[in-house]
């Protein structure tokens, strides 16, 4: 069965439509109204192998911080969704990402209780039209709609751009890692017997 799921979420502050496909080629249509934070989104579909489509109308007459946080919730929402009841994959992966003088670690368990560890802290307030506070609200939101544990931690850094990039790419590689599936795996790799 192909892993993939497709959102709507609609409010008064934005109206969202987003499709993942897990095993795809990293292919991405990006519209939130946010030319950086598409940018960033662009890069964790292509470094994570996933196909996805994000379409974000937001009340960015207000801020970004509706548009990046409900963005985040729905595709926290499409990846447990289109994982399913996580059969046969490895559920942990990390990676080191290095983007010039930014140095970013990401760690994942998807193991269905959502958990959130940031460790930033950023020079500027904003890069492009993304206020830089709002990363932190994006990946908490994936991560608790998602019902991941997520850690990032940002090892090294000085460049506001290169840091948020890092964050991204190493997130798209690290849960390339944790969705990809191991033969090895019967059912779900949990002593428990369910990743819910």
């Amino acid at each position: 069965m192909p892993r993939t799921a497709t959102i709507e979420r609609n409010t008064k502050e934005t109206k969202i439509k987003a499709s993942l496909h897990l095993d795809g080629s990293g292919k991405s249509e990006i519209a939130t109204g946010i030319g950086f934070f598409d940018h960033m989104l662009a890069g964790f579909s292509r470094h994570g192998f996933f196909d996805l489509t994000i379409q974000v109308n937001g009340d960015l007459e207000v801020d970004g911080h509706h548009t990046v946080e409900d963005a985040g919730i729905v595709l926290g929402t499409a990846i447990k969704e289109a994982l399913g009841e996580k059969a046969g994959i490895k559920r942990y992966g990390s990676f080191i990402l290095p983007m010039d003088d930014a140095l970013c670690l990401c760690a994942v368990d998807l193991c269905g209780r959502p958990y959130f560890a940031f460790d930033c802290e950023f020079s500027v307030e904003r890069v492009g039209e993304l206020d830089t506070e709002l990363v932190r609200e994006f990946f908490y939101a994936v991560s608790y709609s998602a019902g991941m544990n997520l850690h990032i931690k940002m090892i090294s850094g000085v460049n506001a751009h290169h840091m948020i990039e890092a964050m991204f790419k190493a997130f798209g590689k690290a849960l390339d890692e944790a969705v990809s599936r191991d033969p090895r795996v019967q059912g779900v790799l949990s002593t428990k017997g369910s990743l819910a």
